[in-house]
């Protein structure tokens, strides 16, 4: 069998295999994993005596059904005895990914006095008498709360705060790495949204910065907006922001490689949930000519009925024409893509229809909404949320230096502003002279992305200057919306 599904290190999985022998009998191993449609990686002798040699054969596969084709194979070879197969993701996430460790050495007495008692009670005191010392004195100066219920984690759903856990340590383990922001998981067991805003409130007095993940809308605006107003550290939700800031800066640099402006373009978001409502308010910000966004309920369209508040907002102020129909029907003759939705709900045909020179960024994970493969074949630049395609558009780009940045600069809260700062440092970092269709975006790893990012949000918390964009829709009808952004 050989899978349609991409091979990725998120399936990776190591095989000990005893073999005969022989000269022929590694390459026999590799050749049969390939044909089976996955890549070997590694392969590692353990031991060997005259007849037998036993290696450790790493590879990746699309998903779990596949990494058992692939072992499967294997066993069905002449001469080879699988003995252990192990998922090295779960190996991973053995006894979690995260751990707290002191700043200070506490070697003697005289560190201990220091560090707790007697000396504690004097840095204690000088707290309680200036609250603003906490930011100075604890780790409130560099701590971020990563706050979830478990309500909407990553393509995964509903599967509650447990079960979340994985995700809310790789968040403070990349806020570390990227950023170097102390993060720790708050996963609360309750969907009540007055419960989660009062728990947040009362353990805010520890933290810098609230980062709110994986709470389904329309819940997550009203927690958002109500934080907001009671906490003096910001909050920000990354689903919304983040992604909006990605994709705002990825769109800039497609945009600049495809020779098209921001107010000429017609862009259709599909997924009108936290992360597409974000994205296409901060686009209409910098002035987008036209946005269709289309949900579960279809285009969201003037007199469509039932519709929450969010979605009653975006069909007042988008989709100009008032289009009614399917996706494949909203596409055609449009500029831009942009899902954040569901897989395989476009094909590539739908794409040949879209506008010359087309975008694409089909970001649903891990399945986008149509296959990269097939977008290629059509659109001028194609952009997925997955670390194995080109063009990745990953939040990981924009949070750690929006915290870094505004924890250096004590900000009591997240704004537009930053936002828009944010994505233009992040789209700058690639530099016009390396832009081209495979590259709009900086890489993950590029060590230029976290300070540039850090920078744009000190000069605004500061009082930098943010240039104006004179194609951005009024300020007044968009003060008018919701509070579900910013």
């Amino acid at each position: 069998m050989v899978t349609t599904r991409l091979p990725s290190a998120g399936f990776s999985i190591t095989i000990r295999i005893a073999v005969t022998a022989d000269a022929s009998s590694i390459g026999r191993l590799t050749t049969c994993v390939g044909e089976a449609g996955a890549i070997v990686t590694a392969l590692d002798v353990v031991d060997s005596d005259a007849t037998n040699v036993v290696v450790d054969l790493t590879c990746d596969t699309a998903d779990a059904a596949h990494a058992d084709q692939v072992v499967k194979q294997l066993e069905d070879q002449d001469g080879v005895d699988v003995r252990k197969v192990s998922d090295r993701t779960f190996l991973l996430h053995l006894g979690g990914k995260i751990e707290v460790s002191s700043k200070v050495a506490l070697r003697n007495r005289d560190e201990l006095s220091r560090a707790y008692t007697p000396g504690v009670a004097r840095v204690c005191m000088a707290i309680a008498e200036n609250p603003a010392d906490a930011r100075r004195l604890t780790i409130k100066r560099n701590t971020v709360a990563v706050v979830s219920d478990g309500s909407a984690v990553l393509g995964l759903g509903n599967i509650g705060p447990a079960a979340a856990m994985p995700v809310m340590e790789g968040k403070a383990a990349l806020f570390k790495r990227f950023g170097g922001v102390d993060a720790w998981p708050v996963v609360l067991d309750t969907q009540d949204t007055d419960e989660i805003v009062a728990i947040v409130k009362a353990i805010a007095p520890a933290y810098g910065g609230i980062n709110l993940e994986d709470i389904a809308a329309p819940r997550c605006f009203e927690i958002e907006a109500r934080l907001k107003e009671l906490l003096d550290i910001p909050v920000f939700h990354d689903d919304q922001h983040g992604t909006a800031i990605c994709v705002l800066a990825a769109l800039t640099n497609a945009l600049r490689v495809v020779g098209k402006r921001m107010q000429d373009v017609k862009v259709v978001v599909s997924g009108a949930g936290a992360a597409g409502t974000a994205i296409m308010k901060l686009l209409m910000r910098q002035g987008v000519g036209d946005i269709i966004a289309y949900d579960r309920k279809g285009a969201l369209h003037r007199g469509m009925p039932d519709l929450n508040e969010s979605m009653q907002w975006l069909a007042e102020h988008t989709n100009k024409e008032n289009y009614s129909g399917d996706l494949p029907g909203a596409i055609v003759g449009a500029d831009v893509f942009i899902g954040v939705s569901a897989p395989n709900l476009l094909t590539g045909d739908d794409i040949a229809k879209m506008a010359d020179k087309s975008i694409v960024f089909a970001m649903a994970n891990p399945d986008p909404e149509v296959d990269p493969r097939e977008a290629r074949k059509h659109a001028a630049i194609v952009a997925t949320g997955r670390s194995d395609q080109p063009n990745q558009i990953n939040n990981v780009l924009a949070f750690p230096g929006v915290f870094r940045g505004m924890l250096d600069a004590s900000a009591e809260e997240f704004t537009e502003e930053m936002a828009l700062a944010a994505a233009r440092a992040i789209a700058d970092v690639v530099g016009e002279d390396k832009l081209n269709p495979t590259v709009i975006i900086p890489s993950v790893f590029d060590p230029r992305v976290t300070p540039a990012v850090a920078a744009a949000i000190r000069a605004v918390v500061r009082g930098g200057p943010v240039p104006a964009n004179p194609a951005a829709a009024p300020e007044a009808e968009l003060d008018q919306a919701p509070e579900t952004t910013f």
